[in-house]
């Protein structure tokens, strides 16, 4: 099933059914919602093909190091809560693939930006908007400011500072012990001259979106691979 043809109609949607996740449920989650994006063509994912998206160096922190029998497990336990499907491949190996969509009740571009969090943990409002951009189109923060509303009513996203410039939020797919140790840990939004202000977000966006490209470069390296590796297999 690819994205397109994902029912994200929400309209009629049952009252929250997600629950916390731990830190390798939240990452197998984030990358099968990111794969599912960013290399469409080798999706849904198998177990190796999982646990290569969780390890990789782009995209992510913490870096990680599981194995597959980590991964699996984990897998396993995201089927349990309804998180995952497990779905028949080619005959060959079983693949995988989220159901974000009604296990969360979120939208296309809703589910981007909580890969995002899920993948990097909190972030700044410009940080998340150029990242997320990379698997759906958020022009500008403004675009940006109506999802974060309707994470945050839904529970799906926490402030981890006080709205405005330099504000940082992260996923609510946290333990609550865990948000209140990043809520305690996060700097709040320091007062500085504005033009000073000004020119440090201005390089750091751009420094941002300059990552976000870059990402999307190994993104279509990814698809070519895997594309070679299927004919090498046929």
């Amino acid at each position: 099933m690819n994205e397109a043809s994902v029912d994200t109609n929400n309209d009629s949607a049952p009252d929250r059914i997600w629950s916390p996740l731990n830190p390798a449920q939240r990452r197998v989650f984030g990358v099968l919602i990111e794969k599912a994006k960013t290399t469409p063509d080798a999706y849904p994912l198998t177990l190796n093909a999982t646990t290569t998206g969780c390890n990789q160096k782009s995209n992510r922190a913490p870096q990680t190091d599981y194995d597959t029998d980590d991964v699996q497990e984990t897998l396993d336990s995201l089927r349990q809560l309804g998180a995952v499907v497990e779905v028949q491949g080619d005959g060959r190996a079983a693949k995988y693939r989220h159901r974000a969509y009604d296990w969360l009740g979120v939208d296309k571009t809703e589910a981007a930006v909580l890969a995002e969090l899920l993948l990097r943990g909190p972030q700044t409002l410009g940080e998340l908007r150029s990242r997320a951009a990379r698997m759906e189109a958020i022009a500008d923060l403004n675009a940006l400011r109506p999802i974060i509303e309707t994470l945050l009513s839904k529970q799906l996203m926490v402030e981890l500072s006080p709205p405005g410039r330099g504000q940082v939020v992260t996923h609510g797919l946290y333990g609550e012990e865990e948000i209140a140790r990043l809520q305690k840990d996060t700097p709040q939004i320091a007062t500085t001259p504005a033009r000073s202000r000004t020119t440090t977000d201005s390089t750091s966006e751009r420094i941002t979106s300059l990552e976000a490209e870059l990402s999307t470069l190994r993104d279509r390296v990814e698809i070519l691979e895997n594309r070679i590796e299927s004919w090498e297999s046929a």
